[in-house]
C-alpha cells in the first residue's frame, strides 16, 4: 500500500502594518489548515526595524511548522510608487527569510490568487475570507483579513502545484504576473524601468 505523502505549505501576504501568513497541511487530497494570523508591524517606526522584525517572523514561523515550500503574494503596480516600493521591500525580505532555511519559495499575482480561490479576479477580501474558511472548516473568521488573505496564497500554490493542466505548462504557471504568456501579454516590467517611464509617480 503506497503511503500518503504529508506536506505543509506557508503562504504569506506580505504587507507593511500587517503581514498575513497561512500554514496549509496537504494529506493526499485532504487539507487542513494549521494556523493562520498576522504579524503586527504598525507600532514599528523604524523602516529597517520592521524589515528585521519581518525576516525573524517568518525564521520563526518556518522553524515552528515547518513547511515544505513557502508561497508569496507579488507587489503590485499602484499609484504611489513608495507605497509600491515598501510592500516590494517587505515581500523581498520574507522571500530572503525563506531561501535562508532553504525552501522553495512561490509567488502569485493578488488576481491570480483571487481567482485560484474564488473564480474572479475581482473577488474582495471578504469573498476570499469566506470561500477559504468554508473551504478548510475554519469555525471563526480572524479579526482581521491579512490572515486568510495568507492562507489563500498557500491555497493557490496548491492548486496551482497539483493541477494536470498548471503542471504540463511548467515554468508558466507560477510567476508573479500570473504565469510567462500572461506577463509577456501585459507587459511585465522591473521597477526601474516602471519608474522611468512614470517619473511623475515618483514622491520626493
Amino acid at each position: 500500500m503506497k503511503k500518503t505523502t504529508i506536506y505543509r505549505i506557508l503562504g504569506i501576504d506580505p504587507g507593511t502594518n500587517y503581514m498575513g501568513y497561512g500554514v496549509l497541511e496537504v494529506e493526499g487530497k485532504q487539507l487542513r489548515a494549521i494556523v493562520l494570523g498576522d504579524i503586527d508591524l504598525h507600532k514599528i517606526a523604524d523602516p529597517y526595524d520592521k524589515l528585521r522584525y519581518i525576516f525573524e517572523r517568518v525564521r520563526g514561523l518556518i522553524a515552528e511548522y515547518e513547511p515544505r515550500e513557502v508561497a508569496l503574494e507579488s507587489p503590485f503596480f499602484g499609484q504611489n510608487v513608495q507605497s509600491m516600493l515598501k510592500l516590494g521591500r517587505a515581500q523581498g525580505v520574507a522571500m530572503a527569510a525563506a531561501l535562508s532555511a532553504n525552501k522553495p519559495v512561490a509567488e502569485y499575482a493578488p488576481t491570480r490568487i483571487k481567482q485560484a480561490i474564488t473564480g474572479t479576479g475581482a473577488a474582495s477580501k471578504q469573498q476570499v475570507a469566506a470561500i477559504v474558511t468554508r473551504t478548510l472548516k475554519i469555525e471563526d473568521t480572524p479579526r482581521r483579513l491579512d490572515a486568510t488573505d495568507g492562507m489563500a496564497v498557500a491555497l493557490c500554490h496548491y492548486y496551482s502545484t497539483t493541477s494536470p493542466l498548471n503542471n504540463l505548462l511548467g515554468t508558466s504557471r507560477v510567476k508573479g504576473l500570473g504565469g510567462e504568456k500572461t506577463a509577456r501579454k501585459r507587459g511585465s516590467k522591473s521597477w526601474s524601468q516602471f519608474i522611468s517611464e512614470h517619473p511623475d509617480k515618483v514622491i520626493e
